[in-house]
């Protein structure tokens, strides 16, 4: 048994289809199947390490890039795509897998359309409230549709749509508890804040932070991911005005926190501060209040509508960027920090919206459909 994997190009694609790998293998398992072969193509590894951990054999695919305003590069990028639909065609034929899983974006178009051409059954797995260009055609020939928010559901055909949550690694999905303070130095019975600003950073956030960032840590510690290329702008900027703070140890920046440091993080805070990527499914299954702060509508169509679909969930409130002014963001965090009945609310609307078995649900749906297949 063969199963092909696609989509990529950012984490929020990735580390889904990492979490449904490690379903397949795990169900597979205790079903006493044959360990099935399973493919992930992209035009990039994106982590070797996650994919050699999981067995998953990389094979590369070519797209261009369909951008939602006008360019000159879309014309070089529709050649692009249709030289990687041909070689697609080649190895898929060559793999030829009993079941082809889409994560959606312009990265698997080429894959899914080879798939199509040569009949192999498609799985599709939707993880905005607000589907994109590639998976709303592939919905038309998907023999199954997975979507992450009940609001996706109804653009697409009923009878193939199923509600499953959005799968999260089993990596990150329980924060560590034991430990944390002394991990990153935080004084006994201060609150924490961790902000993520998704795996690059977001200068954004970082800029309304550093004003407000000497009042925070007279009673927060913060635990800030600033992405790699943010962080010496941040320490430095951060020395600068914390220099006579009594609190300056209090603030506590990354270039990036991988899953073990992740998880302590989540395991010692009280407020996580965030972009409206796939990081929303893990808050939610952390059960932290949070408040989400999506990239603009015109840079990123799905942020805005995810993160409103959270806080539809009671999860989380949102501040859209073009109201993120420093006076706002400390607002925001002292009405949850000092309010216990707002974050208890906000707790209590995370258990709801989290779904911990996702990857499972996909999981038994695929191969299910792979073993149909392969008879």
């Amino acid at each position: 048994m063969k199963i092909l994997l696609t989509g990529g190009g950012t984490g929020g694609h990735f580390y889904p289809i990492v979490a449904i790998a490690e379903s397949i293998r795990k169900i597979a398992k205790e079903d006493k199947l044959l360990d099935p072969g399973l493919y992930y193509m992209a035009p990039s590894k994106y982590d070797e390490r996650a994919l050699f951990e999981n067995g998953i054999i990389f094979e590369k695919s070519h797209a261009g890039k369909v951008r939602r305003y006008f360019s000159l590069l879309n014309a070089t990028d529709a050649i692009k795509t249709l030289i990687g639909v041909i070689k697609a065609l080649f190895t898929v034929w060559r793999i030829y897998p009993d079941v082809v899983f889409g994560k959606g974006g312009y990265v698997s178009f080429p894959v899914l359309l080879a798939a199509r051409l040569l009949g192999i059954p498609v799985v599709i797995h939707e993880s905005d409230s607000h589907p994109g260009r590639v998976n709303l055609w592939a919905s038309k020939f998907a023999k199954r549709i997975a979507v992450s928010y009940p609001q996706a559901a109804e653009y697409f055909p009923k009878g193939k749509v199923a509600f499953t949550g959005n799968p999260v690694r089993k990596e990150v999905m329980e924060p560590i508890k034991e430990g944390t303070r002394e991990f990153f130095k935080i004084e006994e019975a201060v609150p924490v804040i961790l902000i993520l600003g998704g795996s690059q950073g977001s200068k954004r956030i970082n800029e309304a932070l550093i004003d407000v960032l000497p009042e925070l840590v007279k009673r927060y510690c913060v635990i800030h991911q600033t992405g790699k290329d943010n962080l010496e702008e941040m320490a430095n900027t951060a020395a600068v005005i914390l220099n006579e703070s009594l609190h300056r140890d209090r603030y506590k920046p990354f270039a990036y926190l991988n899953s073990f440091s992740l998880r302590m993080a989540a395991g010692a805070a009280s407020l996580v501060i965030s972009r409206a990527g796939s990081t929303i499914f893990e808050i939610a299954l952390w059960r932290i209040p949070s408040i989400v702060i999506p990239i603009p509508e015109e840079i990123s169509h799905d942020q805005t509508s995810n993160a409103f679909a959270y806080a539809a969930s009671g999860a989380c409130s949102v501040i859209e960027e073009v109201n993120l002014t420093p006076h706002v963001l400390s607002a925001e965090i002292e009405r949850i920090m000092e309010k216990p009945g707002i974050a208890d609310a906000m707790r209590k609307g995370a258990e709801a919206f989290a779904h911990k078995d996702a990857a499972d649900k996909i999981a038994r749906e695929i191969l299910k459909i792979a073993l149909t297949h392969a008879q």
